[in-house]
C-alpha cells in the first residue's frame, strides 16, 4: 500500500507596515521586517525557515512595492504589495488562493523561527481543522527555552499562554475576520464595547482565571460564525519576535548563543 503524502500549504509572510522604533535603527529600512539581525533581515530569516519546511509548498510575501527587488525577499515565490492596514495586506497575500485552502500566515519578525517549528505547527493546524488556527505557546515551555524574552501572558484555566507569530486561516473567512478586527479597533479603550463583543460571561471568567481554551474557542466561533482553534506549539521559537528596539539586541544575543 502506497504511503499517503503529507499535505502541504501556501505560506503568506506579512512584511508590510509603517516605520517604527525598530526600523529607525537601520537607515533605509521601510519597516522592521527589513532590519538586519545577526547579519540577515528579519524577513529573510523567516523566509529561510519556510523554504526549509517540508510542509510549505509556496511562499507569498507581502511587502512595500519599493522593496520587491530587495535581496531579502529572494526566497519568496511571489511578492504582493502591502496595504495601510493588516486586513488589506492579508487580502493582498491571499489573492488567488482557493477559498477553502488552509494557508499558513507568518509574521516577518521571528528571528529564530525554524523549519521544524513550522512543520509541527502546520501538522497540528491540519489535524485540528477549522477556519482559523491561532498560534500560542505555554509559559513553562517558553521560559524553559527563552527566559529572557518578555511577553504579555494570558492566564487561562488550562495554563498561561502568549500569542505566537504563526496562524492559519482559510481565505473564505477573511471578510468575517476583517469585520472582527474593525470591531476591536473601534472598541479600543472602551470596556463596554469590548464586553459587547466578547460577552460579560467570558470576561468575568477570564478575570477570575476560570476561562478555558475551549471557552475562548467557543466564543470565537460565535463571533466569526466558523470554527476557531488554538494551536498550542511546543516550539518557543514561534513566539520570539521583535516588537521594540531593545528586542533587536536581545535577538542578536540569542542568535549568537545558538
Amino acid at each position: 500500500m502506497a504511503r499517503r503524502e503529507r499535505a502541504r500549504v501556501t505560506a503568506v509572510v506579512l512584511a508590510g507596515g509603517p516605520p517604527d522604533e525598530v526600523s529607525a535603527l537601520q537607515p533605509g529600512a521601510p519597516n522592521k521586517a527589513f532590519v538586519r539581525v545577526g547579519g540577515q533581515a528579519l524577513v529573510e530569516r523567516v523566509l529561510r525557515a519556510l523554504r526549509a519546511a517540508r510542509d510549505v509548498s509556496h511562499i507569498v510575501v507581502v511587502a512595500p512595492l519599493a522593496m520587491h527587488a530587495d535581496d531579502a525577499l529572494a526566497l519568496a515565490d511571489d511578492r504582493r504589495p502591502d496595504g495601510r492596514r493588516i486586513g488589506e495586506s492579508l487580502r493582498s497575500g491571499l489573492a488567488r488562493i482557493p477559498p477553502d485552502e488552509l494557508v499558513l500566515v507568518a509574521a516577518s519578525d521571528l528571528p529564530v523561527l525554524t523549519a521544524a517549528a513550522i512543520d509541527d505547527f502546520v501538522g497540528r493546524a491540519l489535524r485540528l481543522g477549522g477556519e482559523i488556527g491561532y498560534g500560542c505557546v505555554e509559559r513553562t515551555v517558553h521560559v524553559a527555552a527563552y527566559p529572557e524574552v518578555p511577553h504579555t501572558w494570558a492566564h487561562l484555566r488550562d495554563g498561561t499562554y502568549c500569542g505566537g507569530g504563526l496562524f492559519t486561516l482559510r481565505p473564505r473567512i477573511l471578510p468575517a475576520l476583517e469585520r472582527f478586527i474593525e470591531q476591536l479597533g473601534a472598541a479600543r479603550k472602551k470596556p463596554w464595547r469590548l464586553a459587547s463583543i466578547f460577552g460579560l460571561g467570558v470576561l468575568a471568567k477570564y478575570g477570575i482565571g476560570r476561562l478555558s481554551i475551549a471557552d475562548a474557542e467557543a466564543r470565537a466561533r460565535t463571533i466569526l460564525g466558523a470554527p476557531v482553534h488554538a494551536v498550542v506549539s511546543p516550539y518557543a521559537q514561534t513566539a520570539v519576535n521583535v516588537d521594540r528596539a531593545s528586542d533587536v539586541a536581545l535577538a542578536e544575543r540569542i542568535i549568537a548563543s545558538a
